[in-house]
């Protein structure tokens, strides 16, 4: 577009911007002289500032032009661009709806590959079509909701219409970054950080979508079949904490009475929160751990360089948690810690072993045993209830149950020093872990009815873990400073005086 062009197309909008704020005025001069509800005027108002908001975008787009900077343009250490004859539509979808933009294209002969455009350089375009400001909104509520839900929200508030699947795809693009902002991102100052480093871990199921190269499902199930397979994510959490010294009673006072505490709980500082499911690369597929624990290492080094504050790393009974943590992490300054609320259900279940389920008996029992771990007597717990086992004459099924709790209590028994743990103001319940799968994985992948793929289940993964951890706003500006340096890096051309704006 040329210049006289872009001056008429300027003073055609601001002419149209007068009769609309005129209206705007006398709607509601009108709402006020006919008592109309006060919603019905806030939905009439919501929709002319959209009405302007185009109207000013549309504006601001012909002040810019289409981005002729003359005849030729010659880039730092490359080719003289000539000016293509034609401009090229670039399709632009904002929150005030869809713009088409006709750019001004550059290139070394007239069918050659466009080296360079200044109005996308000097508007900092995003790589797709999608404004930055369209996709922090559409994303930030399917971090939080499903894409058909997302979708409807945004169309009842800007009347945008957006396909699911563009948000599945748009989902993917955002989560590129991720790896990337985690290790750029700022930590916390060390002024700032508890005690204690913490480190956690734990699985969580999300169904997966049937491959089609899949066998299909049985029409009928039989027990044990699945309609969907599930596969499993790898969740982690580091943070740092205060001390929090406690008795064993007033532990089993917390669990069985509800007894709160007289001394507020410290917070955790800067926790973070990461999942993964397996994935595959070069050399071969990896399962979620191998993501998850070089990331809460990476996360800890970053945090506690030289191991120098006390950590603990508390899991659940799993092996493969243990066998990953004795992997990756380090053995330096570290307690391990088997969180307690895995041990109380194995004592809950020995006791209806003995005594009636609802039971006072069964309370008792429990809480005798509770207080009797929480002072370091693991062990005799154990010999307790297998002497209690042969005394009963326990048989068949129950003494195999019986077996199966003992034989768990005794393979965890060097990660139940709570006495220890207590005395030195350690974390016993991994809280924090069992947040992170509920709120990360569970409240947005396991809906009724949803079903992932795994490029789809990873980037919601990744996006909300960022949502999660607080770094929302920082992780827009990272990503799109990011992008706008790979896809512009001769923006300094049109900085300034270099670029024509119509006058």
């Amino acid at each position: 577009m040329k210049m006289t062009q872009e001056v008429e197309v300027l003073k055609q909008e601001s002419a149209d911007l007068q009769p609309l704020l005129a209206e705007m005025q006398q709607g509601l001069r009108d709402a006020a002289a006919q008592g109309r509800a006060v919603h019905e005027v806030e939905l009439a108002v919501w929709r002319q500032v959209l009405h302007l908001g185009r109207q000013l975008l549309g504006q601001f787009f012909a002040l810019v032009g289409s981005g002729d900077v003359g005849a030729t343009v010659t880039l730092p250490e490359g080719p003289s661009c000539q000016r293509l004859e034609e401009t090229h539509p670039r399709r632009y979808v904002s929150i005030f709806g869809e713009f088409v933009l006709r750019c001004t294209a550059y290139g070394s002969r007239a069918k050659q590959k466009i080296e360079f455009v200044p109005l996308a350089n000097r508007l900092q375009l995003p790589e797709g079509v999608f404004s930055y400001v369209l996709q922090d909104w559409d994303q930030g509520l399917c971090a939080e909701e499903a894409f058909g839900q997302a979708e409807r929200t945004v169309r009842r508030i800007l009347g945008l219409k957006q396909s699911v699947d563009s948000l599945e795809h748009q989902n993917v693009d955002m989560a590129g970054p991720a790896a990337d902002f985690r290790a750029d991102r700022p930590r916390p100052a060390a002024a700032a950080e508890g005690a204690l480093f913490v480190s956690s871990a734990d699985g969580k199921g999300i169904v997966m979508r049937r491959d089609p190269e899949a066998p299909r499902p049985p029409v009928h199930r039989t027990k044990g079949d699945k309609a969907s397979g599930k596969e499993m994510a790898i969740v982690g959490a580091v943070y740092s904490v205060d001390r929090y010294q406690r008795t064993p009673e007033e532990v089993t006072a917390a669990l069985f009475d509800g007894r709160r505490p007289e001394r507020d709980r410290p917070q955790p500082c800067g926790k973070q929160v990461q999942a993964s499911l397996a994935f595959a690369d070069a050399d071969g597929t990896h399962s979620g751990m191998e993501a998850v624990y070089p990331w809460i290492l990476e996360e800890l080094w970053s945090r506690n360089r030289g191991w120098v504050k006390e950590m603990v790393h508390l899991c659940d009974g799993q092996e493969a948690l243990w066998q990953a943590r004795r992997q990756h992490l380090p053995q330096r300054n570290t307690t391990d810690v088997l969180d307690l609320l895995h041990v109380t259900p194995r004592l809950w279940q020995a006791a209806h072993l003995f005594e009636a389920e609802k039971s006072a008996a069964a309370t008792a029992f429990v809480r005798e045993r509770v207080l009797k771990v929480l002072q370091g007597k693991g062990e005799w717990v154990i010999r307790g209830l297998r002497e209690m086992g042969t005394k009963r004459g326990l048989s068949g099924a129950k003494k195999a149950k019986l077996r199966q709790i003992c034989a768990y209590l005794k393979n965890n028994r060097e990660r139940m020093r709570y006495d220890e743990y207590l005395a030195k103001g350690y974390p016993i319940a991994s809280g924090v872990i069992e947040g992170a799968c509920r709120h990360l994985v569970k409240d947005r992948m396991e809906r009724a009815g949803m079903h992932w793929t795994r490029p789809g289940a990873q980037a919601m993964l990744d996006v909300r873990s960022i949502h999660v951890n607080g770094d929302w706003d920082a992780y827009q500006s990272y990503r799109i400073d990011r992008e706008t340096k790979r896809l512009y890096p001769y923006r300094h051309l049109v900085e300034g005086d270099n670029y024509p704006i119509a006058a």
